[in-house]
């Protein structure tokens, strides 16, 4: 599975205005932005890009290729830090459904000057259509660890109808 990762905007809060740093808690806080379907021409619903918005108090969020210490690697539960959980409506109810590749990415560094403040938005491309399931309604869940693996909260998208 290919998971493209866009950072749209990172908004750097060192300095602001006169002088006035922002303060955030050191565990990541994120919020659900929006949700967009991809067209790729087909009439079938593949993919989407998730925007997720986000704060950390110490900016430690991200990895990098080199990052070999053993709890970021590959194989390992934190070898990704941005978790997506798959749901499907299945006759009315809520299902979690776990896909054949996880959703889950790996950001890259947001901030050179750890630590710092920083908030800003991410653009997650992420698969939508489980093609091996009959159902059509979809939500996704989503959460953020940083690098001393404090875990954000968690959000939810609205439940998406996907074309299949």
């Amino acid at each position: 599975m290919r998971v493209r990762l866009w950072i749209v905007c990172l908004l750097l809060t060192a300095l602001v205005g006169c002088g006035r740093r922002e303060v955030f808690p050191v565990e990541p806080r994120i919020e659900f932005v929006r949700i967009d379907k991809l067209d790729n021409g087909t009439g079938v619903d593949n993919q989407a890009d998730l925007v997720i918005y986000f704060e950390d108090g110490d900016g430690d969020i991200g990895l990098d290729e080199t990052d070999e210490d053993t709890i970021f690697n590959i194989g390992s539960e934190y070898y990704y830090n941005f978790f997506i959980n798959f749901y499907e409506k299945q006759n009315g109810v809520w299902t979690e459904v776990e896909l054949s590749m996880p959703l889950h990415a790996r950001l890259p560094h947001m901030s050179d000057n750890v630590p710092e403040a920083i908030k800003g938005e991410i653009t997650i491309t992420t698969f939508i259509n489980n093609y091996t399931s009959p159902f059509d309604t979809i939500m996704l869940s989503c959460q953020l660890v940083d690098r001393a693996l404090h875990k954000s909260n968690v959000v939810t998208t609205p439940e998406i109808i996907v074309k299949k």
